[in-house]
């Protein structure tokens, strides 16, 4: 349902997003090799043996400490263009790197404090529409939310290069906070995690450990 919604109402601003890929090259390439994200296209073993300061080994870390998977990702069904259907696909796959970016959980209130931030800075009118959940939120949280993660996400948000034309398969060994500030974003104001990045450091260091000794069997 809700993936329906953001192909249906993403219509005007597919176009534009393209436009931004085709003037960048960075994004060229991307519409040139077409890249997917899932745990077929992307060795996450080989992220987890990165140093710690890199966005590769962030974003692996950060999918443990979550307990989430790339897999999930719906295709994109109701886009008849393929270069637009597949600008929208790779929106769609590149949600989780703004997370590991941003450092946010996917709780409620950290998941509408990132579509706040897509939409200042793709436009997508899905990613607005989301903050309707705002009223799952508990008092206390949408205060918060409202007077501290809305402001950053639209300022960030609309400040940042657009997310769309970075190649993130190749930023994988970049120093995180090196591609941070060459991306001209910021960190949001703290989030309250529930499972503490020593557990995800643990099963990350796992996840090597499995590798290695898969290979020497």
């Amino acid at each position: 349902m809700v993936a329906a919604l953001g192909e249906t109402t993403a219509g005007p601003v597919l176009p534009r997003l393209l436009d931004h890929m085709l003037e960048s090259e960075e994004g060229r390439r991307i519409l040139k090799e077409r890249p997917r994200i899932n745990t077929s296209t992307v060795d996450m073993a080989t992220l987890a043996r990165l140093p710690e300061n890199t966005f590769g080994h962030a974003y692996v870390t950060w999918l443990d400490r979550c307990g989430v998977t790339p897999d999930t990702r719906e295709p994109v069904h109701y886009i008849d263009d393929p270069e637009l259907a597949y600008v929208m696909q790779r929106y769609r796959e590149c949600h989780d790197f703004y997370h590991a970016l941003c450092g946010l959980p996917v709780s409620v209130e950290y998941e509408l404090a990132l579509k706040v931030f897509e939409f200042a800075n793709l436009g997508l009118p899905s990613a607005a529409l989301s903050t309707a959940a705002v009223v799952r939120l508990n008092a206390t949280k949408r205060a918060r939310f409202l007077s501290e993660y809305v402001p950053w996400a639209l300022r960030c948000g609309s400040a940042s290069r657009s997310m769309i034309t970075v190649y993130w398969e190749e930023r994988w060994a970049q120093d995180l906070r090196e591609l941070k500030e060459e991306l001209g974003i910021w960190d949001p104001p703290p989030p309250k995690w529930r499972k503490p990045l020593s557990e995800a450091k643990e099963a990350t260091a796992r996840r090597v450990k499995t590798e290695l000794s898969g290979q020497m069997g």
